[in-house]
């Protein structure tokens, strides 16, 4: 969906890196590392970001790292549609609509940190699951939304893990 408006897949893989998690953060050699790509080609799609505002440059020691603009105003609607692009409203309301006594879900792996990988794998957190539907919904979901769909069910989050809220009760 969004890389039919996006053509750049430079900055559609930065946007979804920013604007999964307003926590995520990275600095133009980590970037070009991460995505496999040269550091001009991130640097030309930062630069581009940042002038629109939808990106703040700060200084870290000798470094410039990148972070995304909180308080431009397109900013919850950029996360929206990226979540949007990723299906991940999909899966929380597949979820929530049959799945039991859900008190969490997280978002966890490599789209936590932003990377989009093709797997997605979410924590669901709570009591008495119905893990048929679970695996049942894998399947559906990932027809949905062209991606992998991992469910991992547990009674409490683990700590230590790099996580994204999605829901929580």
């Amino acid at each position: 969906m969004l890389n039919q408006l996006i053509t750049s897949k430079t900055r559609l893989r930065l946007l979804i890196k920013f604007f999964i998690s307003q926590a995520n953060r990275g600095y133009l050699n980590g970037l070009a590392t991460e995505f496999n790509e040269s550091t001009n080609s991130i640097r030309k799609e930062l630069n581009h970001l940042s002038e629109a505002g939808y990106l703040e440059k700060y200084k870290d020691n000798n470094k410039v790292g990148y972070k995304a603009n909180i308080n431009h105003p397109m900013f919850e609607i950029l996360q929206k549609v990226v979540f949007k692009h990723l299906g991940l409203e999909d899966i929380v309301e597949h979820v929530l609509a049959q799945i039991g006594d859900v008190q969490q879900i997280h978002l966890i792996g490599d789209y936590a940190k932003g990377l989009d990988s093709g797997n997605i794998e979410v924590m669901l957190i709570g009591d008495q699951l119905n893990t048929t539907y679970i695996t049942n919904l894998e399947e559906k979901i990932e027809s949905l939304i062209d991606r992998k769909v991992q469910f991992i069910i547990s009674n409490r989050k683990s700590t230590g893990q790099e996580s994204i809220l999605l829901f929580q009760r």
